[in-house]
Parts: C-alpha cells; structure tokens; sequence
C-alpha cells in the first residue's frame, strides 16, 4: 500500500477550513444542548411523575404543591445524572454513543449517589419511604429511553434527506461487504452511507460486491483518501490479514478517520469467556448462554413483572380483537400454533386468529410461492390471511396473547423468534443453537428488519443475542419493538 505523504498538522489551516471546524463546533453544541434539555427535563418531569402517583394513590393530587417540590429535588438530581451521563461519554458523537444499556447504568448509578447523599443529608426526616428514589429512576428510564430515541430517530432522518449521513468506505471480500453494505442502506436510522467497496483481491473468478459500488482494492486506500470525503473505513472481514489492517488502521488515523471491525463469531464469544488459572496452556471457558442460574432468575422475574402489567394495560384491546375475528369469520378467537421451544420442547404458542380455519391444510398447495429465504415460510398476499388478519399482522396484534406464554413460562418477552414445525424440520444444525433459550416475543428480528432479512442474517441476529444478553438490551428491543410495529416495518 502506497504510504500518505506526511501531513504538518501545525500548518496554517485555510479560511474554508476554519470555516467547516466553526460550523462543527455548532452542530457539537446543538447537539449537546438537545441532549441535556431531554436529559434534564426528563428527569424533573420523573420525579413530578412520582411525587403525583404517589399522592394520588395515598392522598389527593395537587400539581402545584408537586410542582414546587419537584422543583427543590430536580437541580441536584439533574446534575448528578448529567455528569454521570459524561463520564459514560451519553454526550459523545452519534456513532459513539452508548445506547439504553448505559443510560440505564447511569441513571442506576446516579439514583445510588443521591440515595446515600440523602441519608447522609438528613433524608429520613424528608422522605418517608424510599419511593421518590426507585420511582424516580423506572420513570426517568422510560423518558429518557423515549426521547433520546426520537431525537436520534429524528436526527438520523433528518441527516439522511439532507445528505449530512457519514461517509464510510468497507473494505473486505464480496459477501461480507455485500451484508454490512444492506444492513446500513435499509436502516432508516443510520448515520451512515456506504460510498463503496474495496476488496483484497482482483481475481476475475471472485465475483465484485454488488450492493455498494465497486472502488478498487485496499491498495488504492491512499489515493481514495486523498481525492473522495471518508468519514469512517469500515473492515468488514473478520479474516482480515494483520499486517494489513494495521496499515488501514495508519493510513485512516493520520487522516483523522475512524476505522471500525465487524467481529467475528470467535470475538463475540470471548466476551463472555472466562480465563481458568493453573492451566499449563492459559485457557478461557465460553460459558453457556443466560437460561439458567442468576440470569435466568433476573430474566424471569423481568418478563413476569412486565407481561402482567402489560396484559392489564392492554386488557380492553384485547376484548376488542376478539370480538372482531369472531364477528368476521368462523373459528375460534385463538389459534393454537404447535412449535418447539427451549431445547427443541414443544408448546402451544398462542396467537390471535388470522387466518380461515383450513389454513394448515393449504398450506402444502402454497409451498412454490415461498418468498422467503432459507427455512422460513413467507407469502405477502397470502389467501389465507383474512380481512381482519391482515390488519391484526400488519401492527402485530396478533402476537399480544403470546404475553400469556410469557406468565406461564412457555416463552420469554425477548429472545429468538419461536418457528413453526414446518420450519423448525428444515433447519441447518447450527441454527438449532437459537432453542438455546426460551423463544420471544419480539427480539433483534423484530428490530433489525423484521421479514426483510434473509434467514442466516435472522440466526445470526439470534446468536448475537445469545451472546450478548443482559436486562438492558431487552429494554432496549422492548422500546425499539414500538416504532418498528407502527411504522409495519418489514411486516406482513
């Protein structure tokens, strides 16, 4: 690879450059200034929240008496959430920001600062109970998660119509490119615009990437650099030779370039390896994905708290469905699916009716119209799909009584997407390790595409899952699930 002729970064910068650094300085402090209004308006309007319930429920509400106390209580709440928020870098750039995990870590770590500072402040004679403190911090997550998610959802959107998206070039074979060139191109919400591909090879018998233009190979980095605007240089071959990407990695840094590594599936599991000492060989064990022991004790109690509340919230639109497929069409308000669950075991997956009765028996007559691809069964104007189905698939309402799964055990809130046995009996066996854990409600498909995504990327949305489980990515699906169900995002 051609090396960069060196850069004197104490030269003179041109007028037009000062003008483009003044210009990102304000787009910083807007930026800045958006996140610390949501921050700091969410977090008073939680603990107005709490304060109004809590009186509600035992005394009579009074909005201005809440409003004055909120108002004592919010300044040094605000404050220690805002520099918790920094020092987890909640501020940064838009692609290095953390998402709900750290907001949730945040906000926990923050509620446990003012807590001891209350006791140690004379709190007890303030606060009755500790109420203020964990009300406080549930509704303080549902805003914040909310409002930052419409602010980014917004912005991204903004950002794409007007053309300011992130420019990266993703350099590694065809196939790989291919993938990560789709998944950035058919999020709605991405920063980023793929300007192309370079590959390793020029080999005729290769064939060139074809969702992203074709720039080059790697060797021409420099000259790329050089002559197009490359805001990020994205490795997308796990397989990357070392030596190699070091100079990618050199070539991109000394031009202030961020270059970012799609992981392998070794990368994903070893972090969550842990190292074993008094080894003669220093070894890491890959520990079995979260369906047992503590995690699974945690990931219960979560999916039984929530599915109740939620099967109480949405009691009346249940009541309504069923009325509605039992007026239309005959057959019962249920349709009882038989598929496998938690280790290939299988159960009733509950779902309201969307098709005529004979459906299963049609199904064999449908089988060359399949527009899915791999195991799965998928027909966009699918016959047997009634009137009142369509509607129900289209905002999957029809999934709600799976809630019921949930409070039985048969299912969890998030996790891989239960299958049909049709399906299930197609299946490569490395697919089967998604039966690791209960199957879900929703999950990463339902967020990342939904019936847009070919089977492998679903099962690999599903490993990464596995691998990466933890209370706050099921938060962050559950609260990213509204918007994909609303806008029918993939749906059909």
């Amino acid at each position: 690879m051609t090396a960069l002729p060196t850069v004197d970064v104490r030269a003179k910068r041109p007028p037009a450059l000062l003008f483009l650094l003044r210009a990102d300085t304000l787009r910083r402090a807007l930026r800045l200034g958006a996140l610390l209004v949501i921050d700091a308006v969410s977090v008073w309007v939680a603990i107005f929240t709490s304060l109004g319930l809590k009186a509600a429920w035992f005394d009579t509400f009074d909005a201005g008496v809440h409003v004055q106390q909120a108002g004592q209580i919010a300044p040094f709440a605000v404050t220690v959430v805002v520099l918790n928020f920094a020092r987890l870098g909640l501020y940064g750039r838009r692609t290095e920001r953390p998402g709900l995990g750290k907001i949730v870590a945040g906000l926990f770590q923050a509620t446990i600062v003012c807590m001891i500072f209350s006791l140690i402040d004379g709190g007890r004679e303030q606060f009755q109970s500790f109420y203020i403190f964990y009300g406080t911090l549930t509704f303080s997550v549902i805003y914040i998660g909310l409002l930052r998610l419409t602010y980014e959802s917004t912005t991204s959107r903004i950002l794409r119509r007007i053309g300011r998206q992130r420019r990266a070039v993703l350099i590694g074979p065809a196939g790989p490119s291919d993938a990560v060139a789709t998944a950035l191109g058919e999020d709605l919400d991405s920063a980023i615009q793929v300007s192309g591909v370079l590959t390793l090879d020029d080999d005729p018998a290769l064939a060139p990437p074809s969702r992203a233009p074709h720039l080059g190979l790697v060797d021409d980095l420099p000259r790329l650099l050089e002559q197009e605007v490359v805001d990020e240089v994205i490795i997308t071959d796990p397989a990357f030779p070392q030596e190699l990407a070091l100079e990618v990695v050199d070539q991109a840094h000394r031009r202030g370039i961020h270059v970012r590594v799609a992981p392998s599936t070794m990368e994903i599991l070893v972090q969550r390896a842990e190292f074993l000492p008094g080894q003669t060989v220093p070894l890491f064990e890959l520990k079995p994905p979260v369906s047992e022991g503590v995690d699974f004790a945690i990931k219960r109690t979560f999916d039984l708290v929530v599915s109740t509340i939620v099967l109480v919230l949405l009691s009346p639109l249940l009541l309504v469905v069923a009325a509605a497929i039992k007026l239309t069409t005959p057959g019962p308000v249920i349709y009882r699916s038989r598929r496998p669950g938690i280790g290939g075991m299988p159960f009733d997956c509950l779902k309201f009716r969307t098709m005529y009765v004979d459906a299963d028996d049609r199904q064999a007559e449908l089988e060359h119209r399949n527009e899915a691809s791999g195991a799965i069964f998928k027909l966009r104007d699918d016959p047997r799909v009634t009137p009142v189905g369509r509607v129900l698939r289209q905002f999957s309402l029809d999934e709600l009584p799976q809630l019921f799964n949930v409070v039985r055990g048969d299912m969890s809130l998030v996790g891989p997407r239960p299958l049909p046995q049709r399906d299930y009996d197609r299946l490569e066996e490395w697919h089967k390790k998604r039966y690791h854990v209960l199957p879900g409600v929703t999950g990463l498909w339902q967020v990342s595409g939904r019936s847009d995504l070919d089977f492998d990327d679903m099962v690999r949305l599903d490993f990464l899952y596995l691998e990466r489980w933890s209370v706050s990515m099921d938060l962050a699906i559950l609260v990213k699930t509204v918007p994909a169900v609303l806008f029918r995002r993939g749906a059909f």
